[in-house]
């Protein structure tokens, strides 16, 4: 009997875990069916985190950032902006070095030693007005360019919108955070909420368009996360994108070999045997060729030029009237 107590705390502690990892798998298996994504296995589970974060936002954090939007003067919400954007900078370099971008990453590096120092520790953003460019990259996309799938997508209670890679990546970056190693720790927390704060309140517009806008909020949410993820992790080229003009290349010559059909009309212009067989009926006299030449000379010009007209602005006029189509009305 007293062997059996020491073991219930370790089996207490095991059971919340085994109990949640059974869950997650349940409602896993309930995301089946002919509607379901097939990057969101985790819907209903997702689902019901999203809406514990709706509650909690709608209760707490966006009544919070409104009183901050509303009286916190836009000066210092702007040096509360500009720290963190600074604060970005430290490991926005560290990922675009492992991404293989060194140019970047030395921008990166650059933004934050100018800020750093001639902003007063970031508070005032001199690097952009200075033509240094910004830019987001997280651990997230560095797995991500080096081959990592997203893995399904995770809703955390309070963080929002993820994924299995970067959830990993988000734990990552927060070591590479230099506001992560603040004491002391009161003085941490206090920055991680208002960086929150300030954070929300920067989406405050975008939420209102949301709720308008949206018929299933979950459903965009996701979509939207999951395509700017992307969008980021290729700088702006996806592959989806790179296909879509691949299929567009084909519509291209297809519509060209329609217009080719009308090419050999052209050539058939030029190559007109009117005048060789001018020179044949002119064989007898030496004056006829010049009184045929002279007559056919106002009508085969008119021939030539009313097919080489067509033919030769035809094509420029068509991208003029695409790209300028008040050139074609002032001629």
């Amino acid at each position: 009997m007293s062997a059996v107590p020491p073991d219930k705390p370790g089996r207490a502690a095991r059971r919340p875990a085994a109990g949640l990892m059974a869950a997650a798998a349940l409602l896993a298996g309930c995301a089946t069916g002919p509607t379901a994504n097939p990057k969101d296995p985790l819907e209903p589970f997702n689902r019901e985190v999203s809406k514990i974060n709706e509650d909690f936002d709608k209760g707490i954090l966006r009544p919070v950032a409104e009183v901050y939007a509303d009286y916190m003067p836009t000066p210092v919400q702007r040096a509360v902006e500009n720290f963190f954007s600074n604060v970005s900078d430290v490991y926005s370099a560290v990922n675009n070095l492992l991404q293989g971008k060194p140019t970047r990453a030395a921008e990166d590096s650059m933004r934050v030693a100018m800020n750093s120092v001639l902003g007063l520790g970031g508070l005032i953003d001199i690097a952009t007005p200075a033509g240094l460019p910004k830019y987001k990259e997280d651990f997230g996309q560095t797995l991500g360019v080096w081959g990592v799938p997203p893995g399904p997508y995770l809703v955390l209670p309070l963080f929002g919108p993820s994924s299995v890679r970067d959830t990993g990546g988000m734990l990552v970056d927060r070591q590479f955070d230099p506001s992560a190693y603040l004491e002391p720790v009161s003085l941490r927390n206090s920055l991680v909420g208002v960086r929150i704060v300030a954070g929300r309140a920067q989406l405050l517009g975008a939420s209102n368009l949301l709720e308008q806008a949206a018929l299933d909020k979950y459903s965009f949410l996701r979509d939207s996360y999951l395509q700017r993820r992307q969008y980021l992790v290729y700088d702006g080229n996806p592959p989806d994108a790179e296909a879509d003009s691949d299929e567009a290349a084909p519509a291209v010559p297809d519509a060209s070999e329609g217009g080719k059909p009308e090419a050999p009309a052209v050539p058939q212009t030029p190559a007109q045997p009117a005048p060789a067989a001018q020179p044949a009926d002119a064989s007898a006299p030496a004056a006829a060729p010049p009184a045929d030449a002279s007559t056919p000379a106002a009508t085969p010009p008119k021939g030539d030029i009313q097919p080489e007209g067509q033919s030769l602005p035809v094509p420029p006029v068509e991208p003029m009237q695409r790209i300028v189509p008040g050139v074609i009305r002032i001629r």
